[in-house]
């Protein structure tokens, strides 16, 4: 039997009922940010995110991203994959986030605020296409395996792996990752990266460690990222939330500041309409010592119009 037998018999046998109609949404923010270092202002939009995701057989899925209307790179592809799954085991193929473990990686860049982020964040092209497997050992674990382009280099046969372990339980999850980053023939960057959540009571406290480095013996010395995200998550209709950090920036990437930074904030989301967090308004300070030397005061809203829901009505 040839494997698309295989799971044609597979999809045959399963007869649970499944929703074919796609859940479609857009995302999108507008804010103002104010340095008050230089005086200088303005007001700015991350342009729009179309999300659409559904399934096309009882174990066949597919999602997708799409930026629209950005003022820096126009239209792009965040991610597009095709996924198949089991009960202990999925293949993915497209395009999709290399696995880096850390929750501040995680983050989509609409739900992060203007330099508030370390320079890693904000210099990796971690959109590449790939293929990747994830395997279920255990409730609430899932170990990750990744093969896909390059981010360091468009040149071919260059290419990312990426072995990572994500857990999630009542009080802590887990987003690790040890990684390869292909820049030359037959060399690579090497990566460590460690993310932490923890939640106690209506706290939640973010731990991140990641490490660069082209050799081993230098690997916790030559580029690296540590930070701390403390939140209060105890209230219905605010998330107030700190953040403080400190990198070394090499020339691993791309970055537009080589050296040592400590950065650090504080902020706020607020949803207005209660019941409703689809609509957020924030407002963050934040201030970083080497980058750009400056203070800044970011507000505005991140909003989620929801059409599947305005179709179906």
């Amino acid at each position: 039997m040839t494997i698309s037998s295989a799971i044609f018999a597979q999809e045959a046998e399963d007869t649970t009922a499944i929703d074919y109609f796609p859940e479609i949404s857009l995302d999108t923010r507008f804010g103002f940010n104010q340095s008050i270092t230089d005086k200088s202002g303005r007001f700015y939009s991350d342009g729009i995110y179309l999300n659409i995701d559904g399934n096309i057989s009882p174990h066949f899925s597919y999602t997708s991203n799409i930026k629209f209307l950005s003022p820096e790179y126009g239209s792009s592809i965040c991610w597009l994959l095709l996924t198949y799954e089991r009960e202990w085991f999925s293949l993915s193929a497209g395009k999709d986030a290399i696995y880096v473990g850390g929750f501040e990686y995680d983050a989509m860049e609409i739900d992060t605020y203007f330099d508030m982020s370390s320079l890693f964040y904000n210099s990796f092209d971690c959109w590449q296409w790939g293929a990747s497997a994830a395997f279920y050992p255990a409730e609430g674990h899932s170990i990750l395996l990744q093969v896909a382009n390059s981010p360091l280099t468009y040149d071919p046969n260059h290419f990312a792996y990426a072995l990572a372990w994500r857990s999630e339980h009542d009080w802590y999850e887990s987003y690790w990752s040890v990684n390869l980053w292909q820049y030359d023939k037959g060399a690579f960057v090497k990566a460590l990266n460690l993310g932490n959540k923890f939640h106690i009571g209506d706290f939640s406290l973010v731990l991140d460690y990641m490490t660069r480095s082209y050799d081993l013996n230098t690997l916790f010395t030559e580029d690296f990222t540590a930070l701390a995200m403390p939140s209060y998550e105890g209230c219905s209709w605010c998330r107030p939330f700190l953040k403080v950090g400190f990198e070394r920036a090499s020339e691993i990437l791309e970055y537009d500041f080589v050296g040592d930074n400590l950065f650090y904030g504080v902020g706020a989301e607020i949803f207005p309409i209660r019941n409703y967090r689809e609509l957020r308004l924030f407002a963050t300070w934040t201030h970083n010592t080497e980058y750009t030397q400056s203070h800044q005061i970011n507000i505005g809203a991140t909003w989620r119009i929801d059409l599947t829901k305005a179709l179906r009505k």
